[in-house]
């Protein structure tokens, strides 16, 4: 069960550690005040409805563009390794006698440690409770 628990939280450390150095963006598309497209990691596609630059050739009155893209930008963490000598000796000293402990913790013991398996009782004489004729009840 202990294994079991120690895999679990390992592998969601992991994802915790993935998730928090990862960058991304989300693009998004409006088309008026209407949000038409989002696109996480690549560009939004749009509605095909933006406008082209009017050329002088083709008409001198020009229309404001309904269409707008908007870009957000998340970005993950740089710096995650803390070297170890800005650390002090006695934070060295704690960090690694309590790995050490930890570690002791859940070291399960293969056999059963008996301190009286070399101890032979003395041979009995005689029996002191027939003697004096006390019996447990």
């Amino acid at each position: 069960m202990k294994q079991v628990f120690h895999k679990i939280m390992s592998f969601l450390m992991a994802f915790v550690v993935l998730f928090s150095t990862m960058s991304f963006t989300i693009d998004m598309h409006y088309c008026g005040d209407t949000l038409v497209e989002t696109a996480v990691f690549h560009k939004a596609k749009g509605c095909g409805m933006e406008m082209q630059n009017p050329s002088s050739s083709d008409c001198s009155v020009t229309k404001k563009n309904c269409c707008t893209d908007e870009q957000i930008t998340i970005e993950g963490q740089d710096e995650l390794k803390i070297s170890f000598d800005k650390l002090t000796f006695d934070q060295q000293v704690f960090i690694a006698s309590f790995i050490s402990t930890y570690i002791d913790l859940f070291e399960g013991l293969n056999e059963n440690v008996s301190s009286y398996e070399e101890y032979k009782p003395p041979l009995v004489i005689r029996q002191l409770y027939k003697i004096d004729e006390t019996y447990l009840i």
